[in-house]
C-alpha cells in the first residue's frame, strides 16, 4: 500500500509538471500573440492552442492539489463531530469522489476513441482534439487513484482510532 500511494505521488509530481509547462507555454504564447498582434501579425491558432492547454493545465494538475489538500473545503459541521466520526466522513468522502473521477475518466477515454475514430479536428489549426480528451481521462483517472488510496488510508485510520 505504501509504495502504491508512493507511485501514484510520483506520477503525480510529474503530471503537476507538466501543467506547470503548459501553464508556461499558454503564458509565452499570449504574449507573442498580444505584441504579433500590434505589429499586425497574430499568431493562427493561438485561441485553440491556449483552449488545449487549459485542459492539460486543469487535469494534470487534479490529483496533486488533492495530495496537497488544495481543493477548497467547508467543513463547519464535520469539524465540530467526533474524530472518528470525522475520518469516516473523509473515508465516504474520497471514495464517492474516486468513483466519480473513475466514471469521468471512463467516458473520456471512450468520447476520446469516439473522437479518433470520427478524425475530429479543431477549426483553425486542424489539430486532432481526441490526445486531450484522452488526458482529461489520464488525469481524471490519476485523481480517482489518490482518492481512492486517501479512502483506504483513512478507512485504516477509522479502524483504529
Amino acid at each position: 500500500m505504501v509504495q502504491f500511494h508512493r507511485g501514484i505521488v510520483l506520477v503525480s509530481q510529474g503530471f503537476n509538471v507538466v501543467s506547470g509547462a503548459a501553464v508556461i507555454t499558454m503564458m509565452i504564447l499570449t504574449c507573442a500573440d498580444v505584441v504579433l498582434r500590434l505589429l499586425r501579425n497574430p499568431i493562427p491558432g493561438t485561441y485553440e492552442i491556449v483552449g488545449f492547454l487549459g485542459t492539460v493545465i486543469i487535469s494534470f494538475s487534479l490529483a496533486s492539489t488533492s495530495l496537497e489538500k488544495g481543493h477548497i473545503a467547508v467543513e463547519i459541521l464535520v469539524e465540530r463531530l467526533p474524530k472518528r466520526l470525522q475520518i469516516a466522513i473523509e473515508t465516504v468522502v474520497s471514495l464517492i469522489g474516486a468513483v466519480l473521477f473513475g466514471l469521468i475518466a471512463w467516458q473520456c477515454a471512450a468520447y476520446a476513441a469516439d473522437m479518433r475514430h470520427s478524425g475530429e479536428v479543431s477549426l483553425t489549426l486542424a489539430m486532432p482534439i481526441h490526445p486531450f480528451i484522452y488526458g482529461i481521462a489520464l488525469g481524471s483517472g490519476l485523481l480517482s487513484m489518490v482518492l481512492l488510496t486517501e479512502c483506504l488510508r483513512s478507512a485504516i485510520r477509522t479502524v483504529k482510532s
